[in-house]
């Protein structure tokens, strides 16, 4: 498997009243449309958008879906439901014709035959539940990775960046916050982004001075890169500044440590350090907008849930609300065909 992905926000609707039922499924079947589905392709994804949307009204009172595109040789639509709700019995739920409050009942085992990917978690805390949907008899291979990514107050400028390259059983992964946020913190970020994508899998020491070196001039930022080879089951990371990275496996969390300093200004030389076994594990990239004090085992069942059902719980449950802020959840496996 050879991809590339790119850093774009997430699409955030409320869902605060009844109003804003239609305008999602609108939004969601014209974006799917856009995406290259056809018309019974698109109306897959409308029917599962009004039936999560009208169950975060119902169970929850109020709650956000997030939307997103999906890259590859065949484009999707990723639909993420959100609410802090008491959450309700998965075994209930699953049966078709199943309702509690009134809504069409087309149950969440509905909903998995309509999309090609899902997944859900709930407890106490709320739910959050998770649909993939890919034009019909498209060949595609879900790739295991979750990311969240917003702008503080919803400018359209962000000064978080994130990139991803996968090329074979080998990943690079960069993530960059530009220090402060909005149209200059953004520069900083996409200039170091620009640097990662000449060559992201050079050393990631090698990148990282070549991040530094495209960053100067402007106001300079955190990052994070980290390369993955499956073959050799080994991590390598190397990180200036606030991007939180932990390795979560059965065993305890293990953070990654960055060192001080701002990439494009002044920071030490550090070495890259390798992590060995890690293959199975997940590993969880964070900019500073997202609190550092979370662990997953406060959520029983979670770290065996997708890592897009992971990086939401984290962001609702996590974001600080007053920076930018971007999650970003990958599994540690062998990727290729």
């Amino acid at each position: 498997m050879d991809l590339r992905l790119h850093s774009s926000l997430t699409h955030v609707l409320p869902i605060e009243d009844s109003s804003q039922v239609g305008f999602a499924r609108r939004t969601a079947q014209k974006l799917a449309e856009q995406s290259g589905f056809d018309a019974t392709d698109a109306g897959r994804v409308a029917l599962v958008v009004t039936e999560v949307a009208s169950n975060i009204l119902k169970h929850a009172s109020n709650g956000e879906l997030h939307l997103r595109v999906l890259p590859g040789s065949a484009s999707g639509i990723e639909v993420i439901a959100i609410d802090r709700g008491k959450g309700f019995d998965l075994q209930d739920c699953m049966a078709d014709g199943f309702s509690t409050r009134g809504t069409q009942g087309i149950g969440l085992g509905s909903m998995l035959r309509q999309a090609q990917v899902f997944d859900v978690h709930t407890d106490a805390s709320g739910t959050v539940l998770l649909t993939r949907f890919y034009p019909r008899g498209a060949t595609i291979k879900d790739l295991r990775v979750g990311v969240t990514q917003h702008s503080l107050h919803d400018d359209p400028a962000c000064g978080d960046v994130w990139e991803l390259a996968i090329k074979g059983s080998h990943v690079s992964i960069l993530m960059i916050d530009g220090l402060g946020h909005g149209p200059e913190a953004e520069d900083a970020a996409k200039a170091g982004a620009t640097a990662f994508n000449r060559e992201p899998f050079a050393d990631p020491g090698v990148l990282l001075e070549e991040i530094h070196h495209d960053m100067r001039g402007t106001r300079g930022g955190a990052v994070a890169v980290t390369q993955f080879n499956a073959e050799q089951d080994r991590l390598r990371f190397i990180g200036i500044g606030n991007i939180g990275a932990t390795l979560i496996g059965e065993d305890k969390p293990r953070g990654l440590a960055s060192h001080p300093g701002i990439v494009g200004l002044q920071y030490r030389k550090v070495p890259v350090v390798d992590y060995a076994e890690c293959t199975g594990k997940l590993l969880i990239l964070y900019s500073d907008g997202l609190q550092s004090r979370w662990n997953l085992r406060d959520y029983p069942g979670l770290m065996y849930r997708h890592p897009a059902i992971i990086a939401a719980v984290l962001h609702r449950d996590f974001c600080r609300g007053r920076d930018d802020v971007t999650v970003l959840v990958i599994a540690l496996e062998m990727l290729d065909d």
